[in-house]
């Protein structure tokens, strides 16, 4: 048994110092990230209640009910950073980046204290696979934002267009790495493939909203 809380306080604070030392944009990733390990935390207590109450097994719960929370869970600080500080493109990235990077790297600390860190492979699977998929599916968001904000779509029906092709990645991947064999390496190398082909969309503009405000200002 491990106490997520007190393993998120030893993180947290000595981040949370760092908030006194750095400028806006290192400032806002450090915040982002912040909240990316707080979801985190939230997600784990909400799920665990679901599985609980509706009877499912650990990988049941990890098909069906994981991928619903977590990624509702991550957007909706985004959601809010959106409607309160109408932030520029770039400026969501970044906030979409942390906490997504804060999310899997909480994640993944409980997970190696719960089980141990002795196997180098398994970790490092761990690491490339687990860790990247939330930054992938955060990205997935993000993006998603920007496209419904560059032809003018931005609606609910619109963010639980982008949230549903989240959960689905979520919940893909988890269905594919929860047998060994064949199907689990195919979902180890999916999130590193769907996040080189993320930065190369990304690079080549077709995300970009036509007139990036950041770069106005």
């Amino acid at each position: 048994m491990i106490y997520a809380e007190n393993i998120f306080i030893c993180i947290a604070v000595p981040l949370a110092m760092v908030l006194l030392f750095v400028k806006a944009g290192a400032k806002r990733f450090i915040t982002a990230f912040l909240i990316g390990m707080a979801t985190c935390l939230m997600s784990a207590y909400i799920g665990g209640f679901l599985a609980i109450v509706s009877g499912m097994g650990m990988e049941d719960t990890s098909v069906f009910i994981s991928p619903v929370v977590e990624e509702i869970m991550k957007l909706s600080p985004i959601i809010l950073y959106l409607m309160l500080a109408d932030p520029t493109d770039d400026d969501l990235l970044v906030a979409a980046a942390g906490c997504g990077a804060g999310f899997a790297t909480f994640e993944n600390c409980c997970h190696m204290l719960s089980t141990g860190a002795q196997d180098l492979f398994y970790i490092i699977i761990r690491g490339a696979a687990v860790g990247v998929m939330h930054l992938v599916t955060m990205v997935v968001l993000v993006m998603g934002i920007y496209l419904l904000r560059r032809y003018k779509v931005f609606s609910f029906a619109g963010v639980m267009g982008v949230l549903s092709l989240a959960m689905t990645f979520h919940g893909l991947y988890n269905l594919l790495v929860s047998e060994p064999g064949a199907s689990s390496y195919v979902g180890y190398i999916l999130p590193l493939v769907c996040a080189f082909l993320l930065y190369v969309l990304y690079r080549t503009g077709m995300f970009d909203t036509g007139v990036r405000r950041s770069q106005e200002q």
